[in-house]
């Protein structure tokens, strides 16, 4: 899951260039709720959406919420740094919400874990922050980039409790179709209509970013991180936010020419001692609705 979802930063920064992300990320959503559909009719599965209000909150919030409130925010923060934020407070958020609703615990291991994971990101980012944009849109656009966290965080914990009455694939299926549904008016409303934006679906870089997503971060990754916050609890499934960003930089460097020195290895070496620290944590297990 953390290789997959490390190497669709990329393709996903390339397709965005011939088409609004927002746009992107709808599509993205629909074809993979297409996707899962067919693959779950030819399982046997039944697409049953109980309890229909639950579905769609966590819809909402794990994929409209998330996706609309970041990708606005990166495109008027610097990248590096919305990285930072956005990576670093996933799973301070995850193990909050998930104390809020009885299913994780506050330890001192986690917390020692999470402040390694973050002086990671902050090494791993420290040559990618580009500061010099705009000061007051760069902090709006890292606001928002806050916000799309702790929308992605609750979506996860209150979708934990519908991972245990479904399959994750059917759950995966209902929050693509919801959520990229959703997608669609935030998208008119803040990229506008343009029949440029439906011609560049043609593009090679829309047609390759979108297979990336959609068959890889959509059809596999996300079905993963779904069982995981199943059986691992939304915390635990969240530490892919200390290895993905590792896969990510690593791609940027050999395909990118992106710069790495000592910062960037220290930081890629913390960060996965931090993900190692939580991991071997003993569990015990609370699912609560």
């Amino acid at each position: 899951m953390a290789l997959i979802w490390g190497l669709t930063w990329l393709p996903m920064k390339v397709a965005s260039e011939a088409t609004p992300p927002i746009f992107l990320a709808s599509v993205r959503f629909l074809l993979a709720a297409i996707c899962f559909y067919l693959l779950g009719r030819a399982q046997g599965l039944r697409f049953r959406a109980d309890p229909l209000s639950r579905i769609i909150g966590a819809s909402l919030l794990i994929t409209t919420g998330c996706y609309s409130f970041l990708f606005w925010g990166v495109a008027r923060a610097p990248t590096g740094l919305s990285a930072i934020v956005n990576l670093a407070l996933l799973p301070i958020f995850l193990v909050l919400a998930g104390a809020l609703h009885g299913q994780e615990r506050i330890t001192m291991r986690r917390t020692g874990a999470i402040g390694l994971g973050i002086l990671g990101l902050v090494l791993l980012f420290s040559g990618r922050t580009g500061v010099s944009q705009n000061s007051t849109m760069a902090a709006l656009g890292l606001a928002a980039v806050v916000v799309a966290t702790a929308s992605y965080a609750w979506g996860s914990v209150i979708s934990r409790p519908l991972t245990l009455t479904m399959s994750p694939l059917v759950l995966a299926f209902w929050q693509s179709l919801i959520g990229g549904i959703a997608l669609v008016p935030i998208s008119l409303a803040i990229e506008g209509y343009d029949p440029a934006h439906l011609r560049a679906l043609t593009d090679g870089r829309v047609v390759l970013g979108l297979s990336v997503l959609v068959l890889g971060g959509s059809l596999i990754a996300f079905s993963i991180y779904l069982s995981l916050v199943r059986d691992w609890g939304a915390f635990r499934a969240g530490l892919y936010s200390f290895v993905s960003p590792i896969i990510a930089v690593g791609v940027g460097v050999v395909y990118a020419g992106e710069p790495f020195g000592i910062p960037e290895a220290v930081g890629m070496a913390v960060m996965l001692a931090a993900t190692a620290l939580s991991l071997t944590e003993p569990r015990k297990v609370q699912i609560q609705a």
